[in-house]
């Protein structure tokens, strides 16, 4: 062992459009398939994809994207607070940890054989 001290792990930087993005499908994943939300609230983002087959009025794809983002928005903002905060704290969990260097004099020379 080194008689370094463990180094401390980089600070958490701002998330960005793609990393919130994710988050947000990610929650309304955890929502859709836990079963303390109402199943009716369930076909809010479910009906605004099947929108996207559809055949509709307006051509292009911005009609599409603002049904989108209003039935999940909609469907977040009308689950139950406490489980939305429940599993956002779930996705924003982080884990302590501390990590050090490994020297290769450090490592077994041999690795363990098996037997047969």
């Amino acid at each position: 062992m080194s008689d370094k001290t463990p180094k401390q792990l980089p600070p958490h930087r701002d998330a960005g459009f793609f990393e919130n993005l994710s988050s947000r499908i990610k929650l309304i994943g955890r929502l859709l398939v836990d079963r303390r939300v109402n199943p009716l609230l369930k076909l809010l983002p479910i009906g605004a994809l099947a929108y996207l087959f559809i055949p509709d009025l307006a051509p292009g794809p911005i009609d599409d994207g603002v049904i989108i983002w209003l039935g999940t928005y909609l469907f977040v903002e009308l689950c139950p607070p406490e489980i939305v905060q429940e599993h956002t704290r779930a996705l924003n969990s982080v884990v302590d940890a501390e990590w050090r260097e490994v020297n290769p004099s450090d490592k077994p020379k041999d690795p363990p054989t098996l037997l047969p």
